[in-house]
């Protein structure tokens, strides 16, 4: 075994996992039951749920303890321990054939905080980069803010390991071009955290309206309302926490003084770092239309908000609205962040209306909501009470008909989701398949999300060559598909000879 692990570091792709007696070939078999959860919030994998979710498909029942053997394990670095870092943290922790060798993070409370939860002798470090040479970790877990997710992810293919990286996969349209390039030089898997895509509830949902019983999709709608008034404030520019690298926390992103606004968990709504909610929700939402539908990229976006109502110093909408002309049909997206109004389906919850009825998903499930069969001169013949002599008359025709079958899940369940997703993670390490969150899928809707808030930059609406990928006839749009890496970062982008 000795030679066997020494064999594997030295190839130029390798993996530490030895023996391959718990190889997986096959996708795991979904589980609609709902998961158990610890006191961390993190679902408990008994030795029946693991079997049943498929994790033992390949293995015998006597192979069970060998999973466990330390040599055996996969060994993970954990990169960012934030609020979604921490679900990953848990959940890979769980799992019986993971080892979590080392964690890095730049806020030192955070630091320690994932090394108690972790426990035994895992590595903490406050420069990712040092856990890129440590040869017992095989894949990494990225959970830090957008701007670092396309270099890290590449920087960690060079270096030998695969990807499990949060969403949205990119800051700018063309990291996701660089990212593919990388990983497919390297032969990584990089699995991108929309989870719903592992949920049987949704693979449900795409399967029904594959199979047509929806009717051709005429238009999708994805909103989101929150109500975050009167916003965060204006606090000054100050010195950083002394427990926090803002150095590296800034990475490639543009020197700028630490700002509480600008930090921890409020990088959501500062350009420099992310999207806003147009890449935050917008990458699960468009997700499940352009998996659900087969199209990977519309024909044009038009993009019109801004940050209007919340008094603070932060620069992303807190409302926002988007037009998206997929090929066949009509995409909307609606933005709050001033007001809630009544509940909606959550995040990742999409609308799909089709010529036979309507769709509602989301993490909770999802309900069909048929349209009534009728004769179109029956419907118009019953507007206002009818129609004087020469207008649309009644014809005889069957009552109570529809398109399409009601139908209702309510089995989804997102803690459960993020396991699965981990799973099938892990699964795709050993097999070397494509994961269920592809990362060219993944590139394709961030895209969409990108091309939303150029169109709001420049105010009108965008073109997209999607075999070229390049912004059609607008040479001041086409100049935000990229962004420029300050230094040292832009020498490690170099380096990975993306072009």
């Amino acid at each position: 075994m000795k030679q066997e692990k020494e064999k594997c570091r030295t190839s130029p792709h390798r993996l530490c996992v030895v023996p391959r007696a718990a190889s997986l070939v096959n996708r795991p078999a979904m589980d609609d039951g709902r998961e158990k959860m610890d006191e961390h919030g993190a679902s408990k994998i008994s030795r029946r749920t693991f079997v049943k979710a498929g994790v033992a498909t390949a293995i015998a029942a006597s192979s069970w303890d060998r999973v466990l053997g330390a040599n055996e394990r996969i060994g993970i670095g954990m990169i960012g321990y934030g609020l979604v870092g921490r679900i990953h943290t848990r959940n890979f922790k769980a799992q019986p054939d993971v080892n979590i060798v080392g964690v890095a993070e730049t806020y030192i409370p955070r630091l320690e905080a994932a090394a108690e939860l972790i426990g035994g002798n895992v590595t903490k470090y406050r420069d990712f980069r040092k856990m890129l040479d440590n040869k017992d970790i095989d894949a990494v877990v990225i959970s830090t803010p957008d701007h670092w997710h396309a270099l890290m992810t590449m920087m960690a293919c060079a270096a030998g390991k695969d990807v499990y990286v949060e969403k949205p996969l990119t800051l700018f349209v063309r990291e996701g071009r660089w990212m593919i390039n990388v990983a497919n030089r390297y032969k990584r898997v990089i699995q991108v955290g929309v989870q719903n895509r592992a949920a049987p509830n949704f693979q449900r949902a795409r399967e029904f309206v594959q199979q047509g019983k929806l009717g051709q999709i005429v238009a999708v709608q994805d909103s989101y309302y929150r109500n975050l008034m009167p916003g965060f404030g204006n606090p000054p520019d100050q010195d950083p926490p002394k427990e926090l690298d803002w150095d590296m926390w800034l990475g490639p992103a543009p020197a700028r003084a630490y700002n509480p606004n600008r930090g921890i968990y409020h990088f959501r709504w500062i350009w420099d770092y992310a999207g806003g909610q147009m890449t935050n929700l917008g990458q699960h939402s468009l997700d499940i239309v352009q998996w659900f539908t087969g199209v990977s990229a519309p024909k044009s976006v038009y993009s019109t908000g801004g940050r209007f109502y919340l008094k603070d110093n932060m620069e992303t909408p807190d409302s926002q609205d988007v037009l998206i002309d997929y090929p066949g049909f009509t995409g909307v997206c609606q933005y709050r962040e001033a007001t809630q109004g009544r509940e909606g389906l959550g995040m990742g919850g999409v609308v799909f209306y089709g010529t036979r009825g309507m769709m509602t998903v989301g993490r909770s499930g999802y309900e069909v909501f048929p349209d009534r069969k009728a004769d179109p001169f029956n419907t118009m013949a019953a507007i206002l009470g009818g129609h004087p002599a020469g207008g649309p008359q009644p014809v005889p025709e069957p009552k109570d008909q529809l398109w399409t079958e009601k139908k209702k899940d309510a089995s989804g369940d997102g803690a459960r989701d993020y396991v699965l997703h981990t799973r099938d993670f892990l699964e795709c390490i050993r097999s070397r398949r494509q994961p269920l969150a592809d990362i060219e899928s993944a590139h394709a809707v961030a895209t969409t999300c990108h091309l939303a808030n150029i169109s709001l930059k420049v105010g009108r609406k965008v073109a997209w060559d999607a075999e070229k990928e390049q912004i059609i006839g607008d040479p001041e749009a086409a100049e935000m598909l990229e962004r420029p890496y300050r230094q040292p970062w832009d020498r490690e982008l170099r380096s990975l000879n993306i072009t």
